[in-house]
């Protein structure tokens, strides 16, 4: 190539590397990005301005969490664990298992020298408990008392400056009312969750003892593993429940739906009694009560299904002192209106041995009160079974079947009234499956003994206090095996 073809040709390269960059660039990708060339979000307006009450409900959340979160504490719990955990194996496990395990839970200052409110199964057989405040100082921690039966207990630290919890009124919440949830849940420490009460007087059988007491505030605020004892407050900031319990779907021990507190009016009786004597002074009327179906309502003339029924009075308790009989129906406690056994435990539990309570009655189509003196129990309640006087002489046994019922009986044979423990009576052999009988819960094996308060000797008799019961309800009485008693509603339609 010649000199100026080698000039041509360099100078073609040099354009075509100028005007190539150029284009890269103007098409952005050799173009350097600086912050201050970027913009970022929208200019214009949000899409919405909070004000007036919106911006007040806002607000109400924002200053719950503020101000109540400081009376929130973090508990560590090392306790023992059970001695022999192989025991009732048919398998002996060839380890050693761990004599204390670590556990974590929420609490709540309810004083300002240092009281702490948590559950019974946060510092359950605690050998080490550790209470980290929101400031993050960290005590060791003195369990003052607990109750087992309300799944409360009491713990203390030696604190200065810490902000108790202002005490709401459990009695006075509403179902729908916004709440929120402060806990340590998953260990995530001052977590707080909102939603509102969804049910009250909610009773889940978790405590196995029968003189123990649930009264739950149901709610839909996240409650996990963590926040157990902690604090379920209102809009005011007002403490009105101590978290408990979750509802879980079995498989997984997390929230699922709905969460469950104890109420805040259960939770000071309870802890006064703990910090004054380092155990629960409780009374206890006496009574073996459920609540009123709407067929035991028909059979005994209440216009609708209200009040809890007395199945049993426990010998030498307090209403065995008093006219007050089984099969009377309490419809108020001091002119507070009952209408499930855990609304009237609960609020017995509130109240202390030596104490006189006002119980409205319903029997025999009338209302009386009769006024008790609570008793704390000498022990928990038996059942004596009374020695039936043994029918002499060879009777007729008969069978009969109620069809409209679903339920057939027979005469007692001679033995079975020592067994029961009965002077009269007929034995219930059959129920047909989904019968009136059957749903009432009356089961083979029944004795029935009363019905529409009448003693039933036979058979024949019960066909005809059933045959004038015809299109109403009935209220039997039947005694199982064990020789426990029970009042039953049961519909009776027409043949």
């Amino acid at each position: 190539m010649n000199k100026r073809g080698f000039w041509n040709a360099l100078g073609l390269l040099i354009i075509g590397a100028v005007f190539g960059a150029t284009l890269v660039g103007n098409f952005g990708y050799m173009k350097k990005a600086y912050a201050g060339d970027v913009k970022l979000g929208s200019e214009s307006e949000p899409v919405q301005q909070i004000s007036g009450d919106l911006q007040s409900f806002e607000d109400a959340f924002i200053n719950v969490a503020e101000k109540v979160t400081p009376s929130i504490v973090e508990i560590k719990v090392v306790s023992k664990i059970k001695e022999n955990p192989h025991e009732g194996l048919p398998f002996r496990i060839p380890f050693e298992m761990p004599k204390e395990q670590e556990g974590t839970g929420s609490g709540v200052i309810i004083s300002d020298d240092g009281y702490i409110v948590t559950n019974n199964h946060v510092v359950e057989n605690a050998t080490n408990v550790t209470v980290t405040l929101h400031d993050k100082r960290q005590f060791d921690a003195e369990v003052v008392g607990t109750d087992p039966l309300t799944d409360l207990a009491v713990i203390k630290i030696d604190a200065d400056d810490i902000q108790p919890i202002h005490f709401g009124n459990s009695d006075k919440i509403k179902v729908g009312q916004w709440v929120m949830a402060i806990g340590n849940p998953l260990s995530f420490s001052s977590t707080v969750t909102a939603g509102i009460i969804s049910a009250k007087n909610r009773s889940l059988r978790l405590i196995k003892d029968s003189y123990g007491v649930e009264n739950f505030i149901q709610t839909d605020a996240v409650i996990n593993p963590g926040n157990s004892g902690g604090a379920l407050v209102d809009l005011h900031g007002s403490l009105v429940g101590i978290n408990t319990a979750i509802a879980t779907n079995g498989f997984s021990p997390s929230y699922i739906g709905y969460g469950f507190a104890i109420p805040v009016n259960l939770v000071k009786a309870v802890a006064e009694d703990l910090i004054e004597n380092g155990e629960v002074s409780r009374g206890y009327i006496g009574v073996r009560i459920e609540a009123v179906s709407d067929a035991t309502a028909r059979a005994v003339g209440l216009d609708k299904p209200k009040g809890v029924l007395i199945q049993g009075i426990v010998e030498d308790g307090a209403a065995a002192e008093k006219d007050i009989k089984e099969g009377d129906i309490i419809l108020k406690i001091d002119d507070k209106e009952v209408t499930q056994p855990n609304e009237l435990q609960s609020y017995i539990a509130q109240k202390r041995a030596g104490d006189t309570v006002k119980l409205t009655l319903y029997r025999d189509g009338e209302t009386i009160e009769r006024y008790v003196t609570l008793k704390a129990p000498k022990n928990k309640a038996k059942t004596h079974r009374k020695k039936g006087e043994k029918k002499k002489g060879k009777h007729k046994i008969e069978t009969k079947e109620f069809g409209n019922i679903g339920l057939t009986v027979r005469d007692l044979y001679n033995n079975e009234y020592d067994e029961y423990g009965v002077d009269n009576g007929v034995m219930v052999v059959k129920t047909e499956r989904f019968g009136k009988a059957d749903e009432a819960g009356i089961g083979r094996g029944l004795v029935i003994t009363e019905a529409d308060r009448q003693k039933i000797e036979n058979v024949e008799q019960l066909e005809e206090v059933l045959k004038d019961k015809e299109g109403g309800a009935i209220l039997l009485k039947v005694v199982y095996p064990d020789g426990s008693k029970r009042f039953v509603g049961l519909e009776v339609p027409e043949e």
